[in-house]
């Protein structure tokens, strides 16, 4: 009833008819009560007329009712029988006279004695009388009796009746559940109607009579006007209603409706497919020569009658539009994944086999790409060259002839279509059995290919920035259509990305190995003798080439530097900045400055550097922002000195096999800070191993920087444990570290330490006299006999005696001499003064100016390095051959 809560428009037809059908309800109500109400007073009428027929003669034939008639007082006797059958029986009176009609008996005492009104005289006859008629208790319902002697005269009359009024009371106390009655049927009714109505209501929308036949005029008129076919059918497959245009496309007869579909001369398959019992979408269909667009909907459970509704679209004209739309979306589809997968790595021959995995299926049976061997050196290329290489073959069949990769090609040059290929133009062949230029003179390889079922080919150029680099062959076979001008098109395109990636793949292969050459030539080749550590080393190039190096240096002394850094950038530039950071580290460290200074000028020539270039064009790489870490080991002491620039702290391993990570001062890289570096001082016991190690080592996408450091430190240990060399534990480090393709080149540089035995070293002190060199020269020269060698006594007295007498004459004390047996002899004067000599040409006439000269000639190097307490001016001297073996 919720629709009618609002109250249905009596404009619409559903509320008309709802008045309508309330007033008629109400009409046949009340006339059925009334009805009832008229038949239920007939009834109570007859009732009381036969009620007192009864009464009346039963009362006549009561024994003793003879013998009180001629009794001398019949009054008396009859009218206390009398009322007590009236009250018994429930009529309203009962009246005995005598023959002329006066009352013996009567209700109203009053009346006895007076004649009864009313008919009577056919009564006196023998007759009974039944009438209606007005007496003294008022209109009444009645009847008179004779009554009779044992002779059968007449000798009184008996008469009986209901008032009218009590009959009228008796209908009225029905006539509340009449109504009652009349109430519940007139609200099953109404509610029956509204019920209806309100369905009505939903099916019409609420239309007007105006607007529904608006509505289905143009329903008719849409109907038949309409570019679709229209069918309804019922469940048994029977024609409810049909277009125009159905008619037109299915071709059938005028009269239809009504009839099967197997009446109407349609095919099999259409008639199959019209009375499916499953719902159809764009089903298209072949029927009388066109290709209709089917949709089948079935109604059964949506509120009507079960059928079927059948649209029919003729899309013959759309279907070869689709086509060709649908060929030009693939093609677009297979652009759009050629942008997408050729080109997802810098390699060529990977380049090229993407080229191959999508062209096939989808756009040939069959690709392959050939190019020039000068391409895949990763040289220039000059123009088109007939000498090819087959890089990427595949097909729908892994057992295709074609040549496999890595085939050497070479074109016949003469041929039109081979012209045409080295100058850019694609070839298309639709009949490959009808022209040779594509066999290149191989007639078996070309028959294999016949025989395969190969008959159409687009042979086109990969050409780059102007420069052909080879060619792409496509192949369709006996299960593809030839190709044709459009397939050509998009092999064009196909070639034209190939050939942009593969010509990038090329220059940047080119200059990875240009930037890897130079970091190769930069970089160290071998470790350089010396006895202070043991070293190895290891660097991985990452596939763009970064500025990762590292360094050992022998320094005076015995002692040894050790090196590694990492300049930003990847390329060509940060090769070239890294060989420029490491030939200054080369040329700082040939000063013998501590760690803490050289860093200082490193940072100072960085930010120099970098400022004076910047700007200009074709300059090499920022040095701002690069890392270094340098350690200098004395094996000597036993002592390790480092200093650090934004790099990460070298590892240390103990001979316990404890590895831990030096506690260094935190420094900006170079060229970023203007605060003085900071040093700090370990002594390694003899074994230990000191590890540097560039960032790419422990940093990596898929963790951070600490457990990366976690991992470092359990791999030297393990390593340890199995007492590996350096080498072996480089080769550890990097296995269980380093993923097979690393994201950063990394730089790796194990050293492990090594001093000096006690006998490998002397040390005097001197006096500051000119009296103390000669007892110095004997405890050298008894100190080299015990080391066999002697014959280098004379030079190295030589030696000793011009630095020791220079320090006593222009230094100041204490003056202290060192000389250690290594690989080389080395012979150490110190003092406290930070004046340094220089070597000078003497003339002719001076007295002095000789002694650094004669120095500089007998000593294979010398040079001075700088102290806290002040100076040391060293010179070293090449042992005999032999002795050198022996250290």
């Amino acid at each position: 009833m919720r629709a009618f809560r609002s109250g249905p428009r009596l404009r619409s037809v559903v509320g008309q008819m709802f008045i309508l059908q309330v007033v008629i309800t109400l009409l046949l109500v009340a006339a059925g009560v009334g009805a009832l109400v008229l038949e239920k007073r007939h009834e109570k009428r007859a009732a009381a007329a036969e009620r007192a027929l009864v009464v009346a003669q039963t009362f006549a034939h009561s024994p003793g009712i003879v013998r009180a008639l001629r009794s001398d007082d019949p009054s008396a006797e009859l009218q206390p029988s009398a009322e007590a059958a009236r009250k018994a029986t429930g009529v309203d009176f009962i009246v005995v006279m005598d023959p002329d009609g006066i009352r013996y008996t009567h209700p109203d005492p009053d009346q006895i004695g007076k004649r009864f009104i009313g008919t009577f005289k056919p009564a006196a006859q023998g007759h009974v009388v039944r009438e209606q008629a007005t007496g003294t208790l008022g209109a009444s319902e009645r009847a008179v009796v004779p009554v009779r002697d044992g002779d059968g005269r007449v000798i009184g009359m008996v008469a009986s009746g209901e008032t009218l009024r009590k009959i009228n009371l008796m209908v009225s106390s029905e006539v509340p559940l009449l109504l009652g009655a009349a109430g519940v049927a007139l609200a099953l009714t109404i509610g029956g109607a509204a019920l209806v109505s309100r369905r009505l209501l939903r099916q019409t929308r609420g239309l007007g009579p105006s607007e529904i036949t608006r509505l289905y005029e143009l329903h008719d008129a849409v109907l038949h006007s309409v570019r679709e076919g229209v069918l309804i059918l019922d469940e048994d497959c029977r024609l409810l209603l049909v277009n125009e245009e159905a008619r037109r496309l299915l071709d059938l007869p005028e009269e239809t409706t009504g009839r099967t579909l197997g009446d109407l001369g349609l095919d099999q398959a259409t008639v199959e497919l019209l009375s499916g019992a499953e719902d159809v979408t764009d089903e298209v269909h072949p029927a009388g020569g066109r290709l209709l667009a089917v949709n089948l909907r079935h109604t059964t459970g949506r509120g009507g009658p079960p059928a079927v509704v059948a649209t029919l679209r003729d899309t013959t004209e759309i279907q070869a539009v689709s086509g060709r739309a649908e060929t030009a979306q693939r093609r677009l589809g297979l652009l759009y994944a050629a942008s997408v997968r050729i080109g997802t790595t810098l390699e060529i021959t990977r380049t090229a086999e993407e080229l191959v995995e999508v062209a096939v299926p989808e756009f040939a049976d069959y690709v392959s790409v050939d190019l020039s061997e000068t391409v895949l050196r990763g040289e220039e290329q000059p123009g088109a060259d007939i000498r090819i290489r087959r890089i990427a073959a595949g097909g729908i069949t892994a057992d295709h002839p074609l040549y496999p990769s890595g085939q050497a090609l070479s074109l016949r040059p003469e041929t039109a279509e081979v012209m045409g290929l080295r100058g850019g133009r694609a070839q298309l062949e639709t009949d490959l059995r009808g022209t040779d230029w594509w066999r290149a003179g191989d007639e078996e390889h070309a028959g294999r290919l016949l025989d395969l079922g190969l008959h159409s080919l687009i042979s086109t150029p990969l050409q780059a920035r102007g420069v052909v680099l080879g060619v792409a062959n496509f192949w369709r076979s006996r299960e593809g259509a030839p190709f044709d001008e459009q397939d050509l098109e998009l092999a064009e395109d196909l070639a034209a990305r190939t050939a942009v990636t593969v010509d990038n793949a090329r220059r940047y292969a080119r200059e990875h190995e240009m930037a890897a050459t130079l970091q190769r030539s930069l970089l160290p080749r071998e470790v350089p003798e010396q006895n202070a550590v043991r070293a190895a080393y290891r660097y991985r190039p990452a596939e763009a080439v970064g500025g990762d190096f590292f360094d050992v240096i022998p320094l005076s002394g015995a002692r040894v530097a050790l090196v590694v850094g990492d300049v930003v950038g990847h390329g060509l530039h940060a090769a070239a900045t890294m060989g420029r950071l490491r030939t200054a580290v080369h040329n700082f460290a040939a000063l013998d400055l501590p760690p803490d200074e050289l860093l200082g000028h490193l940072d100072e020539l960085a930010d120099r550097v970098d400022r004076d270039e910047a700007g200009l064009d074709g300059a090499t790489g920022t040095i701002t922002g690069a890392t270094c870490l340098y350690a200098i080991y004395d094996p000597v002491e036993g002592v390790v000195t480092m200093a650090r620039a934004g790099h990460l702290p070298p590892a240390l391993i103990l001979p316990d096999h404890s590895v831990s990570f030096a506690e260094l001062p935190a420094q900006p890289p170079l060229g970023v800070g203007g605060m003085p570096f900071e040093t700090a001082e370990l002594r390694l016991p003899e074994g230990s191993a000191l590890v540097l190690y560039t960032d790419g080592l422990v940093e990596a996408r898929q963790r951070d920087i600490d457990r990366g450091l976690g991992l470092l430190a359990d791999a030297l240990r393990h390593s340890a444990l199995r007492d590996e060399d350096p080498d072996d534990m480089c080769d550890a480090v990097l296995d269980e570290l380093l993923p097979p393709r690393p994201g950063d080149d990394v730089a790796l540089l194990v050293a492990r330490t090594r001093m000096l035995s006690p006998d490998q070293v002397a040390v005097w002190d001197v006096p500051t006299t000119a009296a103390a060199v000669a007892p110095i020269r004997a405890a050298v020269s008894e100190r080299l006999d015990e080391w066999r060698l002697s014959e280098m006594a004379f030079i190295t007295e030589l030696i000793l005696t011009e630095l020791i007498t220079n320090a006593i004459r222009h230094a100041t004390g204490p003056v202290r001499v060192r000389v250690l047996r290594d690989r080389t002899l080395i012979c150490e004067v110190s003092d406290a003064s930070s004046t340094s000599p220089h070597l000078r040409n003497a003339k002719d006439t001076d007295e002095g100016g000789r002694g650094l000269f004669m120095v500089a000639q007998y000593a294979e190097r010398w040079g001075t390095r700088y102290t806290p307490e002040g100076k040391v001016i060293w010179a070293e001297q090449r042992l005999p051959a032999g002795r050198r073996q022996e250290s």
